[in-house]
């Protein structure tokens, strides 16, 4: 067809192409320039992919969702044969049992595990966001040990029903941790506001897997039922992938907020580096995702005020110390504990500034413990000072240059953040809820005037 394009129009970045001719009698012709078999790739874009792939969500997205899959996969087959062993254990297939006994093990099973539930978000909620890769990881390691206590559990009928009990009660935890996490890692994927969209097309990825997973497993057990050999063959396979794809997909995961753990990684290569600051790339590949951060010294983010001092004098100190600070810092040295009081008023930068203050004493506690090799630390008379005032248990100056330091790195510091492409807006740091107003003329005094 032959004519004037008055309109080219592409969908998204994908091969679904339009031209719009005019022709000699002023009709306008739309003519389809998409290549063959793109009218079938859309339409399974459209149905598992969130719109806008691949810019509506972040680069990790793709190789995250891959591993996510075989996972599911992998764990959904551990969990038929699971699924058989306790259906075996309450009694389907066995005269002897009764319908009473078996509605009561389901019963103790559900409801352990409601409890559980509510405790394990009560203790851990928080963390949740702030290690999302880890808490993820954690819940798969626990959902497998769930799944072989299942399989074990008919083996022992005097102790089917605990044993059922303390799976039911991991499965839950399992369920917090996981759907937590995922929520988390969501948020992170989703780059156009569209986390309903990309939770969505989630689900059905996890449908169709799951899907599959049915198929093989109606194809599987009339094979394996019965034979304990080739249960335990095949779950000890399913669970080996299945591990070994979920530490795959967290690692790909490249989230760009501060947690304690990357800011931990971020700080000690900035002073190591002399001021090179980590891309989010490095510094998450850096991150532990099994075991927590490792430190001498234990921070300690939105403390109460009682936790650093004893009398008044102690807060006239410190005010003095940080008077231009949203934030209160103090530590103790025997048992390793870094304190941080929070202002009312306190911001993200305060908290940021605190953590990082937070990270160049338990350096220089850890240093003090063995011999400085790195020549930029070496050459760094601040933190030597540091680490000399820890060696001679002095406190006092250790604060005070610790105070200095943090205040000339800072400035620079975050600049760098914000450069290398982190975010600042907001963190990841696990503070307390804990908030002050401190003034040791008194605050009531000053109301009344």
């Amino acid at each position: 067809m032959t004519g004037i394009i008055v309109c080219k129009e592409t969908y998204g970045t994908h091969s679904l192409k339009k031209d719009y001719l005019k022709s000699i009698d002023g009709a306008i012709h739309v003519v389809d320039r998409s290549e063959k078999l793109t009218s079938i790739s859309q339409f399974f874009r459209s149905v598992f992919l969130p719109q806008g792939y691949p810019e509506s969500v972040s680069d990790d997205y793709l190789q995250y969702q891959l591993w996510d899959t075989i996972q599911a996969f992998a764990s959904s087959i551990t969990g038929t044969l699971a699924t058989e062993a306790v259906l075996k254990g309450v009694g389907i297939g066995d005269e002897m049992a009764t319908p009473l006994a078996a509605t009561i093990t389901w019963i103790l099973k559900d409801g352990t595990g409601m409890l559980g539930r509510i405790l394990f978000a009560w203790c851990q909620g928080t963390s949740l966001d702030c290690d999302a890769k880890r808490w993820r990881l954690f819940a798969d390691i626990l959902n497998d040990c769930a799944i072989c206590l299942e399989i074990l559990a008919p083996l022992s009928k005097s102790y089917f029903r605990l044993i059922v009990c303390i799976a039911g009660l991991g499965k839950s935890i399992v369920g917090v941790a996981g759907g937590a996490t995922r929520a988390a890692l969501t948020q992170h994927q989703a780059r156009r506001n569209n986390m309903a969209d990309v939770s969505a097309k989630d689900g059905s990825q996890e449908t169709l897997v799951n899907l599959a997973a049915l198929i093989c497993g109606l194809l599987l057990m009339p094979v394996v039922s019965g034979n304990h050999g080739l249960v335990w063959s095949l779950f000890i396979f399913f669970t080996a992938l299945h591990l070994f794809a979920n530490y795959s997909a967290v690692t790909a995961v490249r989230m760009e907020t501060l947690n304690q753990a990357r800011l931990h990684i971020l700080v000690q290569h900035y002073l190591t580096s002399g001021g090179e600051m980590l891309a989010v790339n490095r510094a998450n590949s850096q991150e532990p995702v099994i075991w927590q951060t490792r430190r001498k010294m234990k921070i300690h983010l939105g403390a109460t005020l009682h936790k650093i001092i004893k009398r008044s004098e102690d807060l006239v100190t410190l005010q003095d110390l940080y008077r231009y600070s949203g934030y209160l810092l103090n530590f103790k040295l025997k048992s390793g504990d870094i304190f941080i009081v929070l202002k009312q008023s306190s911001s993200v930068v305060d908290h940021l500034k605190s953590c990082i203050q937070a990270e160049i004493i338990n350096m220089a506690v850890e240093c003090s413990s063995k011999k400085v090799q790195d020549q930029v630390l070496l050459n760094n008379s601040q933190f030597m000072t540091m680490v000399k005032a820890v060696n001679a248990e002095n406190s006092s100056m250790l604060l005070q240059e610790s105070v200095q330091l943090t205040s000339k790195l800072f400035p620079q510091f975050f600049s760098h953040l914000q450069q290398t492409g982190w975010v600042t807006s907001h963190v990841l740091l696990g503070a307390d809820e804990w908030r002050s107003e401190w003034d040791e003329m008194g605050i009531e005094d000053k109301k009344m005037d």
